[in-house]
C-alpha cells in the first residue's frame, strides 16, 4: 500500500491533466471540424486519443511488466488490423479491456478499438469523454431503449476511415462466483449446458451487431481472456503498485458468411461460441493441452513508453512556467491550493479504479437469496438472452 500511496498520485496527475489536455481537444474539435468534415475528425480524434490510451498500455508493458500470452491461428494472426471486425469478448475480471487493447495496439487498432458499454461510463471524466468523442456505443441495459441506439450507432460506423475493431461482452455483465452460481442454476432448470467458467451469453447485440453491420464488416474474433490458475488476478490496483502476472489471450477469426443468415441462427451460434469457450478457458486456467503452435510473438514495442515520456516532458515543463509566473509555492495559501488540487486529482483517479472493478458479491449471498428468490432473478436477468 506504501507504494501505491506514492505512486497513485504521480500517475493520477499524468493521466488526468494528459487526458482533460485531450478531452479540451476532443470538444474543440467536434464542435468545430466535425460539421465540416466528419472523416477529418475522426482522424484527429483517433491520433489525439491514442496518446491516451497509450498510457494505460504503458502500465502494462513497462510499469507492471504484465506478460501476454497470445494465441492465434495463422489465418487470424495475419488478418489483424487489416479489415473492420466485431469482437466477441468474455468478461471475467478488472482489465480484460484493457489487455484487449495491448493486442489491438499491436495490431494497429488501438486508436480505432471501440466497445459497446453501459451509459454510466461515458460520464466518467477523462476516459468516459474520451470513449464518448471517439463513437463508443452506449446502452442503459433496457432493450426498449437500446434496440434503436445499437441500431443507429452501428450504421453510424459504416463510413470509419481505417479498420475498425468493435467488441461487444454479450455475457452482458462481468464474471463473478456469484452471477456463475446464479447462472448454473438457471441453465440447469432450461437444460442448457451447465457453464463452468462463462455467464450465458445475452444474443440480443450481437444480433443487431451482426445484422446492421454484415455488409460492411467482413469478421467476427471471437477472443478470450484467460489468467491462469497459477497467476494472480492482474487489477488495476495490481498494476499501479507494479506486481506482474501472466494472462492469455485467444483469439479466432470467423468470416461473416460463415455465420448463419437468421437472427435466430446467429443468437445459437453465439451460444454454441461459448459453449466451446468454457471449455477453452478449462484448458488455459490449468495450462494444460495448449496448441503451442498458436502461441504468438506480439512484441514490446517502445511507442507507449515514448508517449508516456512525452506528456511526462510537457506537463512539467508547462507547470514549471505556470508556476514560475504564478508564484503559487511561494505563499502558504498557493501550497494549500496545490495540495487540494492534488488530492482532487488523485480522488478522481480513485474513482475511474473503482469503476473498472469487478463486483466483488460473495457466492455466500446468491445462494441465500437464491433460495427465496429464485424465480425472480430468472425472470428479471435472462427473460431475454436470445
Amino acid at each position: 500500500m506504501a507504494v501505491a500511496a506514492i505512486v497513485l498520485p504521480i500517475i493520477s496527475l499524468l493521466f488526468i491533466l494528459s487526458g482533460l489536455i485531450v478531452n479540451l481537444i476532443q470538444a474543440i474539435c467536434f464542435i468545430l471540424l466535425r460539421p465540416l468534415s466528419k472523416n477529418m475528425y475522426r482522424r484527429v480524434n483517433m491520433a489525439v486519443t491514442e496518446s491516451l490510451w497509450l498510457e494505460l498500455i504503458w502500465m502494462i508493458d513497462w510499469w507492471a511488466g504484465i506478460k501476454i500470452h497470445f494465441y492465434a491461428d495463422s489465418e487470424t494472426f495475419q488478418s489483424l488490423g487489416k479489415e473492420h471486425a466485431l469482437l466477441v469478448c468474455n468478461h471475467r475480471g478488472d482489465i480484460d479491456w484493457l489487455v484487449g487493447w495491448v493486442i489491438a495496439q499491436r495490431s494497429g487498432c488501438i486508436s480505432s478499438s471501440l466497445a459497446v458499454m453501459k451509459k454510466s461510463l461515458k460520464f466518467l471524466p477523462v476516459i468516459g469523454w474520451a470513449m464518448w468523442f471517439s463513437e463508443f456505443v452506449f446502452l442503459e441495459r433496457s432493450w426498449a431503449k437500446d434496440e434503436n441506439t445499437l441500431r443507429s450507432g452501428f450504421q453510424q460506423l459504416k463510413d470509419f476511415p481505417r479498420p475498425l475493431w468493435l467488441a461487444l461482452y454479450v455475457e452482458g455483465t462481468r464474471f463473478t462466483k456469484a452471477k456463475l452460481l446464479a447462472a448454473q442454476e438457471y441453465a440447469a432448470s432450461k437444460g442448457l449446458p451447465i457453464p463452468r467458467n462463462v455467464l450465458i451469453p445475452r444474443t440480443k447485440g450481437l444480433v443487431s451487431a451482426v445484422s446492421n453491420m454484415r455488409s460492411f464488416v467482413p469478421a467476427v474474433y471471437d477472443l478470450t481472456v484467460v489468467v491462469p490458475k497459477s497467476q494472480p488476478d492482474p487489477t488495476i490496483l495490481r498494476i499501479i503498485k507494479g506486481q506482474s502476472s501472466t494472462v492469455h489471450i485467444r483469439m479466432k477469426r470467423y468470416s461473416m458468411t460463415e455465420l448463419p443468415q437468421t437472427d435466430d441462427g446467429v443468437a445459437q451460434w453465439c451460444k454454441d461460441l461459448y459453449v466451446e469457450k468454457d471449455s477453452l478457458i478449462d484448458k488455459h486456467l490449468d495450462e494444460k493441452n495448449l496448441d503451442e503452435n498458436e502461441l504468438r510473438p506480439i512484441g514490446h514495442p517502445k511507442k507507449s513508453l515514448l508517449a508516456v515520456v512525452a506528456w511526462s516532458c510537457l506537463l512539467m515543463f508547462g507547470a514549471f512556467k505556470f508556476l514560475k509566473w504564478s508564484e503559487l509555492l511561494s505563499t502558504w495559501e498557493g501550497v494549500a491550493i496545490s495540495t487540494a488540487v492534488l488530492l482532487l486529482v488523485t480522488g478522481v483517479m480513485h474513482i475511474l479504479i473503482i469503476n473498472s472493478q469487478a463486483e466483488r458479491t460473495t457466492p455466500q449471498i446468491v445462494a441465500l437469496n437464491g433460495l427465496n428468490k429464485k424465480d425472480t432473478y430468472l425472470n428479471a436477468n435472462h427473460k431475454k438472452l436470445s
